[in-house]
């Protein structure tokens, strides 16, 4: 079947693309300390707090997350040093790393956005210990995977909706932005993470995702595929052990799926909301 044409891709510099992000860290100078320094073996969660305590707006929602279902402490946390310490450092780190790229401006998105994304990564979050992985660990990843989806609408709205009219499976969409970008924004989250210093442990699914015979993304492939089940009308589930080389049974898939279902929102609301 012939790929749908779509209209001419704007000329797409990767490299100006990722210093326009520097650019926009100058804008927002805590977000990017935060970035900076959290993974610092010298950082403490109290010169975290400190930090933070400069960006009214994020140091709020660092908050509202650690009071969240998600941690099991609502109510419990009254200071923004025991909720870095509640949520962890990789945490506040994805939640900068949310605001330095525009995230939390939703008429910058693609549509439902933040519904697919939080979908993801509550999916990768409850599955995390069958895979061997921290839950925390994982939700981060969830919660930035689509960064480079992100960015490529950023940089071509027009042309990026029109791509998910015609495209609206997860993997579909990925063949597509490297037809029209010659890059993914899977492949394009994985580039931006590595260059603020990431680990390598969050990098290397999302270049994996696509390729059912590695184990390194096979956590997050599941958790997409999870995440189209409640966010694409009329989506035809795939059985979750081809895509995770029987690592994981459908018959383990559908409490996973009422509980995102039921937290999503808030996690949503969490990221978002100041």
């Amino acid at each position: 079947m012939t790929p749908p044409q779509l209209a001419a891709a704007p000329s797409f510099d990767l490299d100006r693309l990722l210093t326009s992000i520097d650019t926009m860290a100058a804008q927002k100078p805590v977000a990017a300390q935060i970035v900076s320094v959290a993974n610092s073996d010298d950082t403490s969660a109290r010169a975290l707090a400190d930090i933070l305590a400069a960006d009214v707006a994020l140091a709020s929602r660092v908050m509202k997350l650690a009071n969240s279902a998600y941690f099991g402490m609502r109510g419990r946390v009254g200071t923004l040093q025991f909720a870095v310490t509640v949520v962890g450092f990789t945490t506040v780190r994805t939640m900068a790393t949310v605001a330095l790229t525009d995230l939390d401006d939703e008429s910058r998105l693609p549509e439902d956005f933040w519904r697919s994304t939080t979908s993801v990564a509550l999916a990768a979050s409850l599955l995390a210990p069958r895979f061997g992985e921290r839950p925390q660990d994982a939700l981060c990843l969830g919660l930035l995977a689509q960064v480079g989806v992100a960015l490529l609408h950023h940089n071509d709205p027009e042309g990026y909706r029109e791509l998910v009219a015609e495209e609206p499976t997860f993997p579909g969409r990925r063949a597509a932005e490297v037809r029209r970008y010659g890059i993914s924004g899977m492949r394009l989250t994985s580039v931006a993470l590595e260059q603020w210093g990431f680990p390598h442990g969050m990098v290397a699914p999302l270049s994996a995702v696509d390729d059912r015979s590695s184990t390194d993304g096979a956590l997050l492939r599941c958790a997409f595929e999870l995440a189209a089940r409640l966010t694409q009308a009329g989506y035809e589930p795939v059985d979750v052990s081809e895509l995770t080389g029987g690592q994981l049974r459908e018959d383990v898939v559908g409490p996973v799926l009422d509980q995102v279902a039921q937290d999503a929102d808030e996690l949503r609301r969490a990221m978002l909301d100041s």
